[in-house]
């Protein structure tokens, strides 16, 4: 496949067998059953890898089914308002708003305005990128949009827990607290211990659309689902 290939359609459930060896691609399995092909990142140890997704490459028709069935699992949160966290996470987290029939959402932002504030801003980084460390705020004008109202704090995948645990402490520093977290994918089982470090009651709060494992090298080249690589 050419990387521009990725994300662009779903395949009916079945099309394939996630138990065998996989080369270029992973076949995510959606809550429907329907399937998404998705590159394989080798990791740095070359023993592992992980499924990717960059949602806001995707097609119109894969973003609207993400976001449709996302919508479903967050609907017995009863949500009055998502809040989408940035990059990636603003794309999903305003289609979600729209497919909850809600007329607008709340994006974070790392891009510092002149009126933000500093004390309403905590520091974020990223898997996707280890190396900078930004700022992660929230427009103080929207806080009236969030305040005393039922929250949902979205990002398009939830890896090792770091951009939501910055959001969580974003919207704490606030005073406030989610209802709900929500994602596309929910890669592996990494942001486990870091969300269970902020709350033990966040996992359960915590839904995908579909989960991918850690991907191990296997004897003929390929990657298969495998255990956690250690640490």
């Amino acid at each position: 496949m050419q990387p521009h290939d990725f994300w662009q359609e779903l395949h009916p459930a079945d099309t394939y067998d996630i138990r065998k060896s996989h080369t270029d691609f992973y076949p995510a399995i959606l809550s429907d059953g329907r399937q998404l092909r998705l590159p394989i990142r080798p990791l740095s140890d070359g023993e592992h890898a992980l499924a990717s997704l960059i949602v806001n490459q995707a097609s119109f028709a894969v973003q609207d089914a993400l976001a449709v069935q996302l919508a479903e699992k967050l609907g017995p949160f009863k949500p009055d308002v998502i809040v989408g966290l940035p990059t990636l996470g603003l794309t999903l987290a305003s289609a979600v708003a729209r497919a909850m029939g809600h007329s607008r959402y709340v994006p974070l932002g790392t891009s510092k305005k002149f009126w933000y504030r500093a004390d309403l801003s905590v520091p974020m980084s990223s898997i996707t990128t280890p190396d900078q460390t930004k700022r992660l705020y929230i427009d103080p004008r929207m806080l009236p949009l969030v305040e005393n109202r039922r929250v949902v704090l979205i990002d398009d995948v939830i890896s090792s827990g770091t951009s939501i645990a910055a959001g969580l402490s974003l919207l704490a520093i606030a005073g406030i607290e989610p209802v709900a977290i929500g994602a596309a994918m929910l890669q592996s089982r990494r942001w486990v211990e870091q969300l269970t470090a902020l709350g033990r009651h966040w996992p359960d709060r915590t839904v995908g659309v579909f989960s991918t494992p850690i991907l191990s090298k296997s004897p003929d080249g390929g990657w298969n689902a495998g255990s956690e690589p250690r640490k």
